[in-house]
Parts: C-alpha cells; structure tokens; sequence
C-alpha cells in the first residue's frame, strides 16, 4: 500500500472489535498523532488499560515510586493528564509549586485539571496565601461554597462592608456551611450584618431540615425569650405526639412556641390528620403569624397526602410567605380540586424563576384557558410547544398539532471525516477507554466535560461515536443537548429490539412503551445497578425478579441471572405486562406502579375521576412524577420513530379512574 495503510480503530468494548479504514498518512494533520498512538494492537491496547488500573491503584494506596514507573510508560497516552494529576495531588504540598502551576496552566480539556485546581487553592487559602488563590481563582470551573467563601475571604482585606453583606446572602440556609463560611458569618454577626431577625430566620429553615444541630447553635445567639428550651427539640423531632400532649403552652415564650410549632410540623409529615386534632387544643396559644405558618406547612403537607382539606388551610395560611415546595404543593392541590381560578393564583404567586419551568408555564396557560383568557393562553403553549418534553407535547397538542409534530423534519447526519475529528480529541477517546474498563462514572464525567462547548453539529458527532460503541446513555446526553439541530434516532435509541421482539410478543405489550420505559430505567446500560439494588436494562428489583422468576416457572433462576440481558428484558416485560392488566389497562398507573409500586399507584388516585395529566402532576414523589411523565413522553416518540401509533399523549395518559371501595 504505497499511498495508505490501514488503521485499526479501537471498540470501547471488551473483546476490542477492530474496523479497518484506509487512511492516506500524507495528509494526517498534527491533530492525529495524539489519535494514531490509541490505534494499536488489541494487546497493546489492553497493556494500556491494565497500565492506568494499575496507576490508579498506586496513587489510592500512595505508592509513588510504582506510580512513577507506570507513568513514564504513559506519558504520550491520552491518560497523561490522569497521571500527572495522581502525581501532583500526591505532592500537593510541596514546596516546588511550579509543576503544578504548568499542570493549571494547561487547556481545560479534561476535568482532573479543574479538579486539581479546586484542591490547590483550597490548600493555598487554608494556608491564607490569598495572593496565590487569588491570581488562579478567576480559573477555577466547577466550585462550592467551601470555595465561594474561601473567596470572599480573599476579598476581605479590601472591602470588608461588600464582603461581609454579600456572605449574609449564603446565610439563610437550612443546611450547616463549611468552616470557610462559619469564619464570614462570625464576623458579620459580630458587625450586626447579620442581624437577631436573620438568626431566627435561619433557626426556621434549620427546623424545617430537621438540623436539630444547627438549630442549637443558633438558638445559643439568642435572647432569653427566644431561646428553645433545653432537650426539648430532640423529643419534639422523635416523638412529637408525645412531646405536644406534655407541652405547656400558657405564657409560653416564643422559643417554646417556635418548638412546638416544630413538633407540629414532624407531626404533619405522619399524619397531617393527627397534626391538626393536635392544633386544636393548642390554637389560642400561638400569634396571628405562627398560626399561619403552622396553616402553611399543614396545608403543604396535606397536599402531599392528596388529602383534599390541603387549599382550606393554605387560604388559612393567609399572607405568610410559602417557599417553592408549598407553592407547587398549593398548585397541585388547586388541580386535583379543578380550581383554575387557583391553580393561576397560586402560579402568579411564585418567583419568575419557579413560574418558568415548563409545568406551571402549562398549567398557567390552561387556567387562562378556562377563565376566558384564550390568546394570553396561546402564547404561553406556542412558546412551550417549541420543546421536546412532556409539557412541550401537551401545548403543541393543545394548538391542535400532531403528537411529536416536526420531530422528523431536522436531521443532521455527520460524515466520516467529522467523526475521525471528534475521534482524534483526547477526552473523546479517553471517555471510550474509561467505559471499556467499566469505570463509567469517571467515563461519564469525562464526556460531560468534552461536551459542554461543543454546538450542535459536533454535539451529533460525539452522539453518533458513542452510539457505535454501544455507549447508549452517553449517545443520549449529547444528542438531548442540541438546540437546532437534532436527530431523535441518536435521542430515542432502540438497541436490543431483536432481542426484546419475543418478550413484546408474549406479553401484548406495545413496544414504544417498553422502549420509554427502558430509556429512563437505564439508557439502555446493561450492566446498570440502582443505589437500591435494581438491577439491568429494565431496572428490576431482586424481590420482583424472584417473584417474576416464579410465575414464570423458571426453575433454574437465581440472582447472577438478573443483570443478564435475555433474562432481564423477559422479567422486565412480564412485570410491566402484569401491572398494566391489574390496572385498568392504564400506561399512566402501570408507568407509576413500575417505579414506585402498584398500591401507590392505586393509592394516588382520587375519589372522582381525574385527568390523566392532573394524576401525573400530583404524584407526591419527585422521583416518580418525573419518571411517569418522562416515559410517557418517551413512548410517544418512540411511536412516532417505529411509526406504529398516533396516539396522541393526552389520549395516551387518558382519565384515571376513581378509586373502587377496595382501595
């Protein structure tokens, strides 16, 4: 081959799976060097992996001369900066900065510099050397408050009043803060910048974190009167039933009325039933704004109960300020009870930040469609209906257009050459090595990092690469980030369906439905394990799998199997197969009782029938509200990509029934 040679690109897969592709070496720009030392034998290439696991290793247990010896074999490696990083984080403190300078002063391709950073200056402002934080802070990427404070510390010695002023806005936190922070606040409360009214706001937000802790160092600053009493907030936290029926309340100080309000409010979290009986005999002895508050988080906590008292007591709560949670709650209870009138005065109440996102910008323009206020309702869901997401759906539905209208008409496909340039970018290939070796958080972060400059076409690029090494949960992250340009076959892969077709079969299940399903359990990782041990493709948790296992007649099943891919998807399908036919044959439930349970599911309906929709926003768990909708949305792109179904969304989540006299 006198004008081409062939060269090996490397699977990010065990087993290395090797294309050859004619390339002309006379034409390789500098660029490709770096790409052509990954394209290598298969053996070399396992060298390498086996050479960054084991440098990995020494820096863990910090054996610097094994990890200076494997370093040396890598330096002209991709992971050159991983192990330049386990070297200097080794010898941070030392007292020759100028290699970690030049490691700093490097571009920011790859997360372990910013990384590096962030450790270096917390060493440099520990040690108060602000004039070295300083000149390298305006660097820094990726911070936290530690840093934050760490840097208007820096600031102090030239502007103590701003500094200070600007701390007081890190105050107001439920949470504890770092001693960076501790060390601001101290001064501000010492200047009265953060003043008694601040502190007793704080002990609010302390309380209603449950941070007894905090709440005690708080109530330490305080006046007698405002004091909380000694050991109670301990007993009003455990066992607040029990706390309130010894409470004496008559000529109590606000402190003591501030700690029975909090055993209130545990109370509320129960039972919002029991908290009220409890509420009752106390009422008198509290002020016009206490009573308010208590009516606040009741009425907050009723709403997640589905509990249809909840908007009694939130117009009881008056004019008390609700923070973000109570207002969404608030709105939600006005949706179930079919109040628009209040589902928009609850909207309009909350910051332009909350009344941004896309639900309440939705619900907003559906109450201004039944009160009468039809073209102010047309905007809001023209502008929601540009977005590819579940409320984008039911506005462009809302308009009168097609489920997934337009999805198919912006495509961008990318060419050879554009996928050697985004293949020949160290964080592209280290990101594929990483996953090889099954090191997908550090994989992930490093993709993540590679991809937040990148614009439309290069982020397709990048989908495409990782979609052709199987990488499908990276394939989806770049390909959802495009604002123009998309292709939904990179956003709404559809791995595995010869080996799903079975399953679908057997089951009557349709099949866009179990792909938005899969999509959302586990973008399609095989080998993807939940922190509470659900396990594969669908996600399924052991418990289940054995109970499945058995209908199912498999006598030789056992745990090893359940992450294994024939298996998985025939336990997964089965099990969404079940729940569907035991709940009215209804998507929205059965998608609810696969993520959270069917007698939750169950639960969560109300006694008359209700809007799918409306069902879907109430779901009192986060985790599963956003689930239902984000499957739902996916099974209608799914449908429209297999171009099986025209469903709409809103035929799809339908009307959930009410509750039988079983439930």
């Amino acid at each position: 081959m006198p004008d081409s040679a062939l060269l090996l690109h490397r699977s990010s897969f065990p087993g290395c799976m090797l294309s050859f592709r004619p390339v002309d070496f006379g034409v390789i720009p500098m660029k490709y060097l770096l790409f052509a030392l990954l394209l290598m034998p298969a053996a070399a290439l396992a060298d390498q992996d086996a050479d960054f696991l084991a440098a990995r290793e020494a820096f863990r247990v910090g054996d610097s001369g094994r990890l200076e010896q494997i370093a040396e074999r890598m330096k002209n490696s991709p992971f050159e900066p991983y192990l330049t990083y386990y070297q200097l984080r080794m010898r941070l403190d030392a007292g020759n900065t100028a290699p970690i300078r030049e490691f700093l002063s490097r571009p920011d391709d790859t997360p372990v510099i910013d990384q590096l950073r962030g450790e270096w200056l917390k060493l440099q402002a520990r040690k108060q050397h602000w004039e070295e934080f300083s000149a390298e802070y305006p660097r820094l990427l990726e911070s936290d408050d530690e840093m934050i404070c760490y840097a208007l510390q820096a600031r102090r010695a030239n502007n103590e009043d701003l500094v200070l002023h600007e701390a007081r806005s890190l105050w107001f936190s439920g949470k504890g803060q770092p001693e960076s922070c501790v060390t601001l606040f101290e001064a501000a409360l010492n200047a009265n910048v953060i003043t008694e009214q601040d502190i007793w706001q704080r002990l609010h937000l302390a309380l209603e974190a449950n941070n007894i802790a905090l709440a005690k160092q708080l109530s330490a600053r305080l006046p007698a009167e405002r004091k909380l009493p000694n050991g109670a907030l301990e007993t009003a936290s455990a066992h607040p039933e029990r706390y309130l029926k010894k409470a004496k309340l008559n000529k109590a100080t606000e402190g003591q009325r501030m700690v029975a309000l909090f055993a209130l409010t545990r109370l509320a979290k129960q039972m919002p039933q029991l908290a009220y009986r409890q509420w009752g005999g106390i009422a008198d002895s509290f002020e016009k704004e206490e009573m308010q508050y208590f009516y606040g988080w009741l009425a907050y906590e009723a709403a997640r109960n589905l509990d249809e008292r909840a908007l009694t007591w939130f117009k009881k709560a008056g004019d008390t300020q609700l923070n973000d949670a109570q207002l969404a709650w608030r709105t939600r209870a006005a949706l179930r009870a079919q109040n628009w009138h209040d589902v928009w005065a609850s909207i309009t109440s909350m910051s332009p930040r909350q009344q941004r996102e896309g639900a309440w910008r939705y619900w907003k323009a559906r109450a201004w469609k039944v009160l009468g206020r039809d073209a102010d309702a047309e905007m809001l869901f023209t502008e929601l209906s540009r977005e590819y997401n579940f409320y984008g759906q039911l506005a462009a539905e809302e308009l009168g257009s097609a489920p997934a209208a337009g999805m198919m008409s912006y495509s961008y496909q990318p060419s050879n050459s554009e996928i050697d340039t985004m293949m020949a970018q160290p964080a592209i290939q280290r990101s594929l090595a990483l996953y090889q070796m099954g090191l997908r958080t550090e994989a992930a972060k490093e993709w993540s990092w590679a991809m937040r400059k990148l614009d439309d076409k290069q982020l397709l690029v990048a989908s495409e690469i990782a979609r052709r090494n199987e990488m499908y949960d990276r394939s989806i992250h770049a390909a959802d980030r495009t604002m123009q340009l998309h292709d939904f076959s990179l956003r709404y892969p559809a791995p595995y369906r010869d080996s799903l077709q079975g399953s679908i079969r057997d089951n009557k299940l349709e099949e866009a439905w179990v792909y938005g399903l899969m999509r959302q359990e586990s973008r399609f990782v095989t080998e993807a394990k939940s922190n509470v041990g659900a396990a594969g493709l669908m996600q399924i948790m052991p418990a289940t799998a054995r109970w499945v296992a058995k209908r199912l007649g498999m006598r030789d099943y056992r745990k090893a199997l359940i992450s294994q891919l024939e298996t998985n998807l025939k336990l997964g399908t089965y099990y969404m197969k079940n729940v569907l036919s035991t709940l009215d044959n209804s998507p929205v439930l059965a998608s609810a009782a696969y993520n959270a349970g069917p007698a939750r599911a169950r639960q969560w309906r109300a006694e008359k029938p209700l809007e799918g929709a409306i069902y879907v926003e109430s779901i009192p768990f986060d985790e599963t509200r956003d689930y239902v909708k984000k499957v739902l949305s996916n099974t209608v792109y799914y449908a429209k990509l297999f171009d099986q179904s025209s469903l709409s969304l809103k035929q799809r989540l339908g009307t959930i029934d009410g509750k039988g006299k079983d439930d």
